[in-house]
């Protein structure tokens, strides 16, 4: 699903980009918002939502925006540029408020709003961070996620761990998620009339001997979820395992 790189642009430009003065932005003579760094990032972000990256194009923001192409470079020297710019202003819509509770209610807390900031914006997902934006609001984000284990016993790298540990996960799940929500779409197909379409026919073929295990467990699961594959609960299950693990380090470091 990957089709981006965050942090391929100039440097230089994208920093000065990313720790701009938002603009409170004026109004054209002809009632129009003019153009701006705000105004086109938003334009770009409704593009990504409606469309994904594959779509995404200076050419195709301008059009939305209704200036010509070549405007936009006044403002942003390129795509990936905006990118970036992109991924640090959906960030700022995270974490409004401090989650009440433990180190383990907080964590949940940002795991379940990375969760649906990701089925807001599934573009996310088309994008690898492995080298961060390095924005205010990725500052921001990472610096809420870190306090939310401050002060429970585990090192800086552990904090660090246990952060990437829970964005990990998310992002696999909301992958996975994502994937299926758009099956019915993509095949013409609920996922349920995908069970109901298969599973007979499977087990006319299948000899249950050969396979006890698979046949009784995938037939439990399917008849459970209606489908092969329920996203919400693969993702409450592992979240609590993650949660789980998590304690463990935390009780053990504690001794006891």
């Amino acid at each position: 699903m990957t089709t981006e790189y965050s942090g391929q642009g100039d440097p230089a430009r994208s920093l000065a980009l990313l720790w701009r003065t938002p603009g409170k932005g004026r109004v054209s003579r002809k009632g129009k918002p003019e153009l701006s760094v705000d105004l086109i990032v938003r334009a770009a972000i409704e593009v990504g939502d409606a469309d994904g990256l594959a779509a995404l194009s200076m050419r195709r923001v301008a059009e939305r925006l209704g200036v010509g192409t070549m405007s936009l470079y006044t403002y942003v020297p390129g795509k990936a540029e905006l990118i970036d710019v992109m991924l640090d202003t959906v960030y700022g819509d995270l974490y409004q408020a401090a989650p009440a509770g433990g180190w383990r209610e907080r964590l949940e807390s940002i795991a379940r709003e990375q969760w649906a900031l990701y089925h807001r914006h599934p573009w996310l997902l088309q994008v690898a961070t492995g080298r961060p934006t390095l924005g205010p609001n990725a500052m921001a984000k990472y610096e809420f996620e870190l306090a939310a284990v401050e002060g429970i016993g585990l090192s800086d790298l552990e904090m660090d761990s246990v952060v990437t540990l829970v964005y990990g996960y998310v992002h696999g799940a909301a992958r996975g998620a994502v994937e299926a929500s758009r099956a019915p779409q993509e095949t013409g197909m609920t996922d349920e009339q995908w069970w109901q379409t298969y599973a007979p026919l499977l087990n006319s073929l299948v000899d249950q001997t050969r396979f006890p295990i698979a046949s009784r467990v995938g037939t439990a699961a399917g008849q459970e979820h209606g489908a092969a594959y329920n996203p919400g609960h693969a993702f409450e299950f592992g979240l609590a395992r993650v949660l789980d693990g998590i304690q463990t380090l935390v009780v053990s470091l504690r001794g006891g």
